[in-house]
């Protein structure tokens, strides 16, 4: 020790070898009767028998201390380096978060708290420990096939792709899944493997989707069956606590296999012939149709015109013979001589005439020469006169008399 242990009694003047203890040593002496004191009754611990054993012990780590002096400083040397140990120590808990992640402290491999990015410190190692996942980055899954990889696809790839329709048929469906962490507690602790888990559960919903859908509207209407999917994928994975969110499933491919893919296109082209063939019959009969329908209306509105005019005509003819009957009965011979002078006048109106005006003549036909061919004559055109010729017309006539 570093103090004096013969007669001065220690720091706070212990007893000596025949006076006994005084009253102020705080470590309590040894008690009345014991050796070098007299009397009996039970010892108690001898500190600084203790102390000493520990200073030997150390001199076995610092063989180079010698006095009192000597030992002092070892002590303090020890003390230094143990303070610098735990500071050192201590300063392995300081971490940073990346402004895209987040920290999971561990204590003893459970969860104990999260934090944000920045400047963090936990309890070094083995204490507690940080895992710090990606929450920002957007990740992709291909199924079905690997990028780059397109044209040289293996029997696992084929696997994933081959699925079948609701009408029977094979369908090799390539497509991709983006997927983020939102939960970093049940992304770590609630799922094995976090890829693996979403790549069984976009292949499983996109077979169920597939399989409850008919070829066609499968390869036409392609948005709908991904949304479909990711509908599906994501209440699944809600259901697993998995702690992640499905941004998107978009097709890379939707087409039969290859060993048959010459024939699909074929039969695809002859049901394009098809439809192109109904629209273009379509097209034409939407183009007919009015036109006949507007025909038929024109004829119909042309017969009820002619009909309306029948009748008005047929009505004003009823109204004219009452009429006439009317003033039939009021004068008969008047009516009756007016009659024939209309009639006579409605059958020559549009006859050639001609009069011959010979008096002397009677009705017996006496003194009426013979009849020229009067009509003829009119519709000839006259020719010019030459000489020795007589003008057509001259010679006698031809023909009935009259």
């Amino acid at each position: 020790m570093p103090w004096n242990q013969g007669g001065g009694g220690g720091p706070w003047g212990g007893g000596g070898g025949g006076g006994g203890q005084r009253p102020n040593n705080p470590w309590g002496g040894r008690p009345p009767g014991g050796s070098g004191g007299g009397g009996g009754g039970p010892k108690g611990p001898d500190f600084e028998d203790l102390v000493r054993k520990g200073q030997e012990q150390l001199r076995r780590y610092f063989p180079g201390g010698g006095g009192g002096a000597g030992q002092g400083l070892s002590m303090r040397a020890l003390g230094l380096g143990a303070i610098v140990l735990i500071a050192g120590w201590l300063a392995t808990g300081f971490y940073r978060v990346e402004p895209a992640n987040v920290g999971v402290v561990l204590r003893f491999g459970e969860m104990e708290r999260i934090t944000y990015p920045g400047l963090n410190w936990h309890i070094p190692y083995p204490v507690e420990s940080v895992i710090q996942p990606n929450v920002s980055q957007v990740n992709q899954l291909s199924i079905g096939f690997r990028p780059g990889q397109e044209q040289r696809r293996d029997r696992t790839m084929l696997d994933e792709s081959l699925m079948i329709t609701s009408d029977q048929n094979i369908l090799d469906v390539r497509f991709t899944v983006q997927w983020r962490i939102v939960d970093p507690a049940k992304f770590l602790f609630n799922v094995a493997s976090p890829e693996i888990t979403v790549k069984s559960v976009a292949e499983a919903a996109m077979r169920e989707a597939i399989g409850q859908t008919q070829m066609q509207p499968a390869m036409q209407n392609r948005n709908a069956v991904e949304q479909r999917v990711r509908v599906s994928m994501q209440q699944l994975l809600d259901f697993y606590g998995a702690g992640i969110t499905v941004e998107q499933v978009q097709f890379n491919a939707v087409e039969p296999p290859a060993q048959v893919i010459d024939a699909f296109r074929d039969v695809q082209r002859a049901v394009q012939d098809r439809e192109r063939a109904q629209n273009e019959a379509e097209s034409y009969r939407n183009d007919i149709v009015p036109r006949a329908r507007g025909e038929a209306q024109r004829l119909l509105q042309e017969a009820d015109g002619y009909r309306q005019q029948i009748v008005a005509r047929a009505q004003g003819d009823v109204a004219g013979y009452v009429a006439l009957l009317d003033a039939y009965r009021l004068a008969p011979e008047v009516t009756r001589q007016r009659l024939y002078l209309e009639m006579m006048e409605n059958v020559l109106r549009g006859n050639q005439k001609v009069v011959i005006d010979q008096p002397g003549g009677s009705a017996s036909g006496q003194g009426v020469v013979p009849l020229l061919p009067l009509n003829d004559l009119l519709n000839r055109r006259p020719a010019p006169a030459q000489s020795g010729q007589q003008p057509a017309g001259q010679s006698a006539g031809q023909g009935a008399t009259r």
